[in-house]
């Protein structure tokens, strides 16, 4: 429990916890089952006490920190009873896997193979990549089943450990690893850890104290003060009774609010205390009152309180004793287009409908905006393919669009879609929207769902879903239990790899946070007898070793008569390329000496210590380095990729017949660099110009020299959809092909005036999955569907996967 403020710094537990955690201890104690056989009382009491404090602790954790909770919980209790191998625990969190190998299979990516290979090494897991080739047909079936972890691996394999099949599982289908996890839990605790009821509010009360408050950690779109006002009312705490006292802070009621407190503490009342954070300078005067009333007060006294997390560490502002003595609730909105769109509906009712004059278009488009919020709100589930950055769209967006909406109907005789678009997408909900191709999908939305077609008979918001039409609000909400299909990324405009792309992240970083979990003082290498000292010892002599040396830049540039725009491009790239190799050399040379004993070990030692055990960049590398989402391991190995690449440029500066973009620190240079050269060669101006982007049908090996004017690059993978090389067209997805990789792709600039703007769709590029800030450029790809579709579907570039 004490590891979890690595999760968010709202999660403080801490031996002040004692009090509200020895009466949990005492009624796990009371509720074990009694037996006159010690060794099964004594398994019962355990039993108990594990469960409850697991009950405890999760009320209080979001949904997406639950299961790396359960998980640790698992693994330690496993652990600690000898029941699983630290070496095959270690290969599930790390997933060493071995890079550079090609699959030789069609149904196994070569990140997958490369798990394989590396498990092929271990002893439990011998010959399992022979397997897998002379078996494919078997092999391929159950790896391409809808849910495999419910499935028989093939052969001798289904009789490995929970473990061992959970390690085979990461390397084929990470996509399913949350489900295997709670499969896991279940096997070995049950299925009581893995069921999501949440405690309801009366069990919890009981907790609770004149010392112990209870403590909301708010979700957008839910009211837990709710729950506590009905059960006051069931024990006679009302706002009537005068002994139920509701402050909302941020408005300058921080006195009214230690009055109440007072007077609460003193007559045996409650106390709700709502929206602390927005009262950052006076909750150091909160947190003395609570502890000047934790003692002597009246024993019915009871303090609720609510506050929002922060949104990053840094802005982190409750007091850790407020945190530490309070029991932690997480009340979270449902999930899903289905509860969502309902949830939307919920916000109006019929006198809302019948209130316009022009009911049928009033209706339509109301309906159509319930549809529009649920998406835009859910669709940030799929991450950076989703949304590039998150917004906190609320329902007030959706009633004061509503408001707009019954105001432009009423005092206009046509529909003024253009009008109500821009109003919705620039300033209700395009308010929140930092992001310009975030705006681009709020405004592609609008334009898809609000336009004069969706009075026609038969208009579709989604795949199956069409408006439904003039009807009252019950039968609206019967419209969605009836007729919205199952949930599905198409109900977002999205294609399904975008869920396979989600669950697989979501797995990844469920993995390297139970890593990080982890006690800091064993190792899970102990089964193989080797300290965490060792291990990083041999990374460091082993990355050491591998390390080219610096570029002697004054020796290239004597090389060089004319500095070409891409001349001056190679020498940056190699001056940052010093910087960072030098920094790895200084920091790794340190450590070494830190380890021997001749240097005191310092923090940031240690933190560099730690990031080679976990896997991790360094920071103090990242600082220098290029964007990458990559663990050490494959970070390292892109590293020496790109040195090497810059090596043979540099050796006699002609430029490559195919230049690698994702191989820059800054490819945006490289790219304008091509601008310059062509401007140049023309005596064109320079603001006057852009890139024209061509796909090509040929491969790396095709070419053999550069082009006479631009460049041909590689190194591209598209997501979203794929390029169809035949058409030479953007196309659907091929279903598991997340990121199909781009055939060689020329650039050159062309006059802006020249370019052809007609069936394409402008492609955003990004340095990597993250999308967001690493975006460098936008290629305009050829199209024969509407470019909305793409936009709809999140399709994008990427210069690394």
């Amino acid at each position: 429990v004490w590891y979890l403020c690595a999760l968010a710094p709202c999660y403080v537990y801490s031996l002040k916890d004692w009090q509200a955690f020895s009466v949990v201890f005492q009624k796990a104690v009371e509720r074990a089952s009694p037996d006159e056989n010690l060794k099964e009382r004594v398994a019962n009491l355990i039993d108990s006490i594990t469960s409850s404090v697991f009950q405890y602790t999760t009320r209080g954790l979001f949904e997406c920190d639950k299961l790396t909770y359960t998980a640790q919980v698992t693994f330690q209790i496993l652990l600690m009873n000898k029941e699983i191998n630290p070496t095959e625990l270690d290969f599930l969190l790390r997933y060493p896997a071995q890079p550079g190998v090609t699959s030789p299979v069609d149904f196994l990516s070569n990140q997958s193979w490369g798990g394989i290979k590396a498990l092929s090494s271990m002893e439990q897991f011998r010959n399992l990549d022979r397997d897998i080739e002379g078996s494919a047909k078997r092999w391929k079936k159950f790896v391409e089943s809808e849910c495999p972890e419910k499935e028989k691996f093939p052969q001798e394999w289904k009789n490995k450990s929970a473990l061992q099949q959970l390690c085979m599982m990461r390397a084929i289908r990470p996509d399913r690893m949350t489900y295997a996890v709670r499969d896991f839990v279940d096997e070995n605790l049950g299925s009581k850890y893995i069921v999501g009821r949440s405690l309801d509010f009366a069990t919890s009360f009981e907790e609770s104290g004149p010392a112990t408050p209870m403590f909301f950690i708010l979700s957008p779109g839910v009211d837990p003060l709710k729950d506590v006002e009905k059960h006051g009312k069931k024990l006679g705490y009302t706002f009537n009774n005068r002994n139920f006292h509701n402050v909302s802070l941020g408005q300058g009621q921080e006195v009214i609010a230690e009055q109440a407190l007072d007077l609460a503490a003193a007559e045996g009342h409650w106390v709700i205390l709502q929206n602390i954070h927005l009262v950052a300078k006076w909750l150091g005067t909160l947190e003395k009152k609570l502890e000047q009333h934790s003692e002597g007060s009246h024993s019915a006294f009871r303090v609720f309180i609510s506050a929002e997390p922060a949104a990053s560490p840094e802005g982190h502002i409750i007091p850790q004793g407020i945190l530490e003595n309070s029991i932690k609730i997480t009340n979270e909105p449902p999930t899903g287009m289905h509860a969502n769109l309902h949830k939307a509906l919920d916000n109006f009712n019929q006198d809302t409908l019948e209130m316009c004059t022009r009911e049928n278009e009033f209706k339509n488009i109301l309906f159509a905006l319930c549809y529009f919020h649920a998406v835009v709100a859910e669709r940030r589930k799929f991450g950076p393919q989703g949304w590039n950055r998150s917004y906190p769209f609320n329902t007030g967006d959706l009633t004061i669009s509503v408001n707009v909406l019954y105001n432009y109907l009423e005092a206009s005789s046509k529909v003024p879609y253009d009008d109500l678009r821009y109003l919705f997408g620039e300033i209700m909900y395009g308010g929140h929207i930092t992001d310009d191709w975030d705006r681009r999908l709020c405004k592609t939305y609008l334009e898809e769902f609000i336009k004069p077609e969706m009075l026609e008979s038969e208009f579709l918001l989604a795949p199956g879903f069409p408006l439904p039409g003039n009807m009252d609000y019950n039968s609206y909400h019967r419209y969605i239990d009836d007729v919205l299909p199952a949930e599905s990324p198409y109900l977002y405009g999205l294609h399904p790899n975008a869920e396979i792309g989600f669950l697989t992240q979501t797995s990844e970083k469920l993995f390297r946070t139970v890593l990080e979990l982890q006690p800091r003082d064993t190792s899970l290498g102990e089964g193989a007898g080797v300290t965490r000292e060792e291990k990083v010892k041999a990374l460091l002599d082993d990355i050491l070793e591998k390390l080219t040396d610096e570029f002697n830049i004054p020796e290239l540039m004597a090389k060089v008569e004319e500095r070409t725009p891409y001349i001056v491009v190679a020498f940056q790239e190699c001056e940052r390329m010093n910087l960072l190799t030098a920094e790895i050399r200084r920091s790794l040379q340190e450590l070494d000496l830190g380890l021997k004993g001749e240097l005191t070990m310092t923090s940031d030692m240690e933190t560099l210590q730690n990031a080679l055990f976990l896997d991790m960049v360094p920071e103090s590398w990242t600082r220098r380095a290029y964007p990458s989402m990559a663990g050490l391991g494959g970070w390292f190995a892109d590293l020496l990729n790109r040195i090497k690449e810059l090596e043979t440029w540099t050796g006699d500066f002609v430029l490559p017949s195919v230049v690698w973009l994702a191989g820059f620190f800054n490819p945006q240079s490289f790219l304008t660099a091509i601008m310059q050269s062509m401007a140049r060669k023309n005596e064109w101006p320079l603001d006057k110009m852009t890139l024209q982007c061509d796909v090509t049908k040929r491969n790396r090996e095709d070419f053999t020299s550069p082009p006479r004017e631009g460049a041909y690059i590689h190194g591209l993978f598209m997501e979203g959809a794929r390029w169809d090389v035949q058409t030479g067209l953007i196309a659907d997805a091929r279903l598991k092909e997340l990121t199909p990789p781009m055939p060689i792709i020329f650039i050159k600039a062309i006059p802006i005036d020249k370019q052809d703007i007609r069936s394409i769709y402008p492609c955003p590029v990004y340095k990597t999955r993250q999308r967001g800030p690493t975006y460098i450029w936008t290629f305009n790809l050829k199209t024969k569907e509407k470019p909305s579709k793409w936009v709809l579907a999140g399709v994008a570039l990427l210069l690394q996967i």
